[in-house]
């Protein structure tokens, strides 16, 4: 609660810096406000709470994965500095905006209430709709704003329609009381459907297939870094949020909807990495990368009982090389019209530095040893196929090897290729992001228990 409470007030102070003009001050103290409400998460990980009749509880799980959430938000505030210069009037709003945003992140995975499920996830997709339209200037923005907004609402209305249902089955929205009551032999068919329609829900905002048409589009009209947002923050938030509430409200999966997540995890490994072979732009490329990483995810809800330690440590892999790849990103698309893989030709001799972080990212992804990426899928293999899923992990090695396919036509034009340019100054913000999150990725790799054992 002292988190949420806090992330609250450091938002409310970025938009009082617009007021006092002192924006060059708004990142670092942004920054170091981050760092102090993580230490408060720390402090309360190990003394579990419940707050405001049980609105907000405060477990291991939501203080682990509030973490990773501060964790990324830090390095997104750190690259906003440079990408927003030529809008340096409007960096205390957009800022504000990706602070209000972790405040619905860590609500959701905070809540013990469905109204409390519900304002997070609100609070979180209004957020970004805003960043995803805020250039306004590019048409592709304009409709990857529109296109988010649309899908997001048309989800937001499935998951407020499943929430309704499941009050009209048990008369409350207290998870602890649903919790309880749904152990008794007999329930209303509402309960089964409005899970049904919550999940449904979170599966578009996840982007797994069949609901995954909308991001593509979004990925890559929305500007860079609000795409790099939607890739590492937004889908593990979703991810999570979803984990916890088939936990919470103690979902008996019934072998009916075990068979539908399976085939909903084998559909967006295969239809995300098929779709990412052809593609010729970065951002849309790791946009069917991240749909077929939402399938791997969703092998955690195969055996859910155990898996909350696993799924942080895939989330935390895969988010740390998603902002990594980000960055480089940021960096050679600057002032440049696309993100063609054109874009790459040659910088490895340009950059040596932040071409190795983009292929030690691409690699993690990929889940080639050493990195944090490979002792994931590990894991979440060796618990799938425990509780009796085979056939999942052939899926999701066979995908895995095809993911090598599109990350390696990165990889080959960075070093195989001559360089179309100059190569531009590297601002030390994106060196620090970039190597920091690969050293973090790299560290988690060599020493997976860190984060495992958080949620033992």
């Amino acid at each position: 609660m002292n988190t949420l409470i806090a992330i609250t007030a450091l938002g409310v102070l970025c938009l009082l810096f617009e007021i006092l003009n002192i924006r060059k001050a708004i990142v670092p103290i942004t920054i170091i406000g981050l760092l102090a409400v993580l230490g408060i998460t720390y402090a309360e990980f190990n003394i579990p709470a419940s707050y405001y009749n049980n609105m907000i509880v405060v477990s291991k799980f939501s203080s682990a994965f509030s973490a990773l959430f501060i964790v990324l938000t830090i390095f997104l505030v750190a690259l906003a500095h440079d990408f927003y210069e030529d809008h340096q009037t409007k960096i205390s709003d957009f800022i504000a905006i990706k602070i209000f945003m972790l405040a619905g992140a860590v609500a959701m995975v905070s809540f013990g209430n469905l109204a409390m499920f519900f304002l997070g996830i609100e609070v979180l997709s209004i957020s970004l709709y805003i960043l995803a339209a805020s250039n306004r200037l590019n048409v592709k923005s304009n409709e990857a704003g529109m296109k988010y907004f649309l899908m997001g609402s048309f989800a937001s209305g499935i998951i407020l329609f499943g929430i309704c249902l499941i009050y009209g089955a048990m008369g409350t929205f207290d998870v602890a009381e649903i919790t309880e009551w749904s152990r008794s032999a007999e329930l209303p068919i509402w309960f089964p459907i409005g899970i049904t329609l919550v999940t449904i829900g979170m599966l578009f905002k996840i982007a797994a297939v069949p609901f995954h048409f909308w991001a593509p589009d979004v990925y890559e009209g929305s500007p860079a870094l609000t795409t790099a947002t939607m890739s590492t923050l937004v889908k593990v938030v979703a991810v999570a949020t979803l984990y916890k509430l088939l936990t919470a409200m103690n979902a008996d999966l019934s072998d009916a909807f075990i068979n539908i997540i399976i085939v909903i995890s084998i559909a967006s490994m295969t239809v995300g990495n098929i779709m990412a072979l052809k593609q010729t732009n970065a951002k849309r490329m790791l946009a069917f990368s991240g749909i077929s990483h939402a399938g791997f995810m969703l092998m955690a809800l195969l055996s859910i009982n155990n898996s909350a330690g696993n799924l942080l440590y895939y989330a935390t892999a895969y988010s740390l090389a998603g902002i990594a790849a980000f960055t480089v990103i940021l960096y050679v698309c600057k002032n440049r019209d696309n993100e063609d893989i054109a874009n790459f030709n040659g910088l490895g001799k340009n950059n040596t530095l932040m071409a190795a972080v983009l292929t030690a990212a691409l690699l993690s992804m990929a889940g080639i040893p050493i990195f944090a990426g490979f002792f994931a899928k590990l894991v979440l293999f060796n618990q799938t196929i425990q509780a009796g899923y085979l056939v999942v992990v052939i899926a999701a090695v066979i995908n895995s090897i095809i993911s090598v396919g599109y990350y390696f036509k990165l990889i080959l034009a960075m070093y195989n290729k001559e360089p179309n340019e100059e190569a531009a100054k590297t601002p030390f913000v994106f060196y620090a992001v970039a190597i920091i999150s690969v050293l973090l990725n790299i560290v988690l790799g060599l020493f997976p228990s860190a984060v495992l054992d958080l949620l033992g």
